[in-house]
């Protein structure tokens, strides 16, 4: 299971760990986890894109997270959206996708 876990401290965001792997079918064919990785890299290109000193992040194999260095509303709408979508998968795949 992929578990994204949101930290957060008067209500900003600081932080967004996302580890694990779906398991919905093999490598190279699991949906879920290509789905997961599109959604999160493509939120951290556009956002650094707009402003490369917006957030900074650690990619490892099965491994993100997105440190918060920016709080404007660009970024904030960006990684929002990145949650929202991330939430949206884990309605359809509940068994495969954690997100809190």
């Amino acid at each position: 299971m992929i578990k994204v876990r949101i930290k957060k401290t008067d209500n900003l965001i600081d932080e967004i760990t996302i580890k694990g792997h779906a398991n919905f079918a093999d490598i190279g064919y699991d949906i879920v986890c290509a789905s997961v990785s599109s959604i999160v890299i493509t939120s951290i290109n556009a956002a650094l894109k707009l402003d490369e000193y917006c957030l900074e992040y650690e990619d490892a194999d099965g491994f993100i997270k997105i440190k918060m260095l920016k709080h404007d509303n660009v970024t904030k709408t960006l990684v929002n959206n990145m949650i929202d979508l991330l939430k949206e998968l884990k309605m359809k795949y509940p068994k495969n996708i954690n997100v809190n």
